[in-house]
């Protein structure tokens, strides 16, 4: 099966410290993630970031899936200061 959330999904170096990104936005997927965890709804979130659509949480919530390791460590590490200020 291929992984639609690959083309979905960037990440480079320049750009959100290499954070996975919605598209080539700097909206990063851990954000969208910690903002579900912490009880907001896909609404909330289209509501709240107006550039994203019903796909692009679709394809964070698929990566976060497949990738939940690098998602709770990106996390942590907001958490505890180390990549700077939230975005």
């Amino acid at each position: 099966m291929i992984d639609a959330s690959a083309s979905w999904i960037s990440k480079k170096p320049d750009r959100c410290g290499g954070d996975a990104c919605i598209r080539d936005s700097r909206i990063p997927v851990w954000v969208l993630v910690n903002y579900r965890r912490l009880g907001g709804s896909d609404a909330a979130l289209l509501r709240d970031y107006p550039s994203l659509t019903s796909d692009d949480l679709e394809a964070a919530w698929a990566y976060s899936a497949a990738h939940a390791e690098e998602i709770d460590r990106a996390i942590q590490q907001n958490e505890a200061g180390e990549e700077g200020p939230a975005e």
